[in-house]
C-alpha cells in the first residue's frame, strides 16, 4: 500500500482514511441520524483490511460515542491503525455543544478521550475549531503541552484560515491542517494549501464528497426522507437553490466517471487528491459495503498517482485500476 508522509511527521498515511463521524449516530446536534455499532465496527475492520492505516475522529461525534466504537473496532488488533481525533467542541449532561480552547478544558477532553479510545497514546490530535478566537494561543499551547508530555504525537488544526495558522505557529509547530475540501467547496485551493505546502504542514481534507452530494446516489427524494436528527437534513448545500447545482454537478461527474468505469464519488475523490499539497482524504464509513476493494486512491505498489501536476480527474483515473464503491 502506498503511503504519503504526513507534513514533517513521522506518520506515512495512505491517501484515504477512514472518517468516523457518521458512526458517532443520531441524537444529538450535528448527528447522521441511527447507526448500527456493529455495522460501524464491520465497516472500520473491512476498510483496514484493504489496507488503510488512519481512522479520524472527534470526542463530538456523539457525544463522545464515536471514540469508544472506534475502540471497539479495534480490540484484540495486532496491527492498529493510526488514531486521530480532536477537540474543542464540549457538551454538557443535556447535549448542548459549545466550543472552548481554554487550557483546563483541553486537558480534560484529552483525558476522556484517551480514556474512551483505549489508547496511551493520540497520534494526532487536532483543535476542531477556532472558536473562541481569542483563545486560540492557550488552545494551541495546551496542545503542545500534550505533546511534551508525551499523551499525544503530533498536534494539528482543523477549519483554520492562514492568519489562524500562524498565529498557532508562532508558538510551536502546526504539523497538520484538516479543511473542508470539495468540488463544491474548494475555496483552500487557492492560498491555504499552498502555504501550508510551503511551510510543511501536512493536509488531510474532509467531506471530499461534500457528506454525500457528489456520490452519484442522492436524490431529492432521498433528502426529504432524511430523519430529523441528520444534520444534512437542514443544510443550505442539500436544500435550493443550492441543491439544483450540487446535483447538477454530480450528473456530470456520474457522466465523467462512466468513461472510466468509476463512479462519481470516486472522480470527486480523486479531484481533491490531484493536488501534491493534499495528503489523504477522510472518506467516511457506515456499513461494510462502503469500502470495497479498492479505489483510484489505493494504487498498486510502482504506481504514482501523486505529482505536482495538477490532474483532471479524466487524467487521474486514467492512471487507476481499482475501483472502490462507497454509499452514504
Amino acid at each position: 500500500m502506498q503511503t504519503r508522509q504526513l507534513g514533517k511527521t513521522d506518520l506515512f498515511i495512505t491517501p484515504l482514511g477512514f472518517g468516523s463521524w457518521a458512526v458517532g449516530g443520531g441524537g444529538w446536534q450535528f448527528g447522521w441520524g441511527a447507526q448500527d455499532d456493529s455495522e460501524s465496527i464491520a465497516a472500520i475492520n473491512h476498510a483496514l483490511g484493504l489496507g488503510i492505516n488512519w481512522i479520524d475522529t472527534a470526542a463530538v461525534y456523539g457525544l463522545g460515542h464515536s471514540e469508544e466504537v472506534v475502540a471497539q473496532a479495534l480490540k484484540g488488533r495486532a496491527e492498529r491503525p493510526y488514531i486521530f481525533t480532536k477537540c474543542s467542541m464540549v457538551w454538557d449532561d443535556q447535549g448542548n455543544i459549545s466550543h472552548s480552547l481554554k487550557r483546563d478544558s483541553i486537558r480534560r477532553e484529552v483525558e476522556d478521550s484517551l480514556r474512551r479510545l483505549q489508547v496511551e497514546t493520540i497520534d494526532l490530535y487536532q483543535i476542531h475549531w477556532p472558536d473562541p478566537a481569542t483563545e486560540i494561543e492557550e488552545g494551541w499551547s495546551a496542545l503542545s503541552e500534550l505533546k511534551r508530555e508525551g499523551k499525544v504525537r503530533y498536534i494539528g488544526v482543523s477549519n483554520f484560515n492562514v492568519n489562524q495558522l500562524q498565529r498557532a505557529m508562532a508558538i510551536d509547530r502546526v504539523d497538520s491542517l484538516q479543511p473542508p475540501h470539495s468540488l463544491i467547496h474548494p475555496d483552500v485551493d487557492d492560498e491555504i494549501l499552498p502555504f501550508c505546502e510551503s511551510n510543511g504542514i501536512g493536509v488531510i481534507v474532509y467531506s471530499p464528497m461534500m457528506s454525500g452530494l457528489l456520490t452519484g446516489k442522492m436524490t431529492r427524494e432521498r433528502i426529504n426522507n432524511f430523519p430529523e436528527d441528520d444534520w444534512r437534513k437542514h443544510n443550505p448545500e442539500f436544500q435550493e437553490p443550492r441543491l439544483y447545482r450540487n446535483l447538477w454537478l454530480a450528473e456530470l461527474l456520474k457522466n465523467i466517471g462512466r468513461h472510466h468505469g468509476l463512479s462519481a464519488g470516486e472522480i470527486a475523490i480523486a479531484w481533491t487528491l490531484r493536488l501534491s499539497a493534499v495528503t489523504g482524504a477522510i472518506v467516511g464509513g457506515r456499513k461494510l459495503t462502503c469500502f470495497h476493494k479498492s479505489s483510484p486512491a489505493l494504487p498498486r505498489r510502482g504506481q504514482h498517482v501523486y505529482s505536482p501536476q495538477r490532474y483532471t480527474p479524466s487524467a487521474f483515473v486514467r492512471r487507476s485500476e481499482h475501483n472502490v464503491v462507497l454509499e452514504f
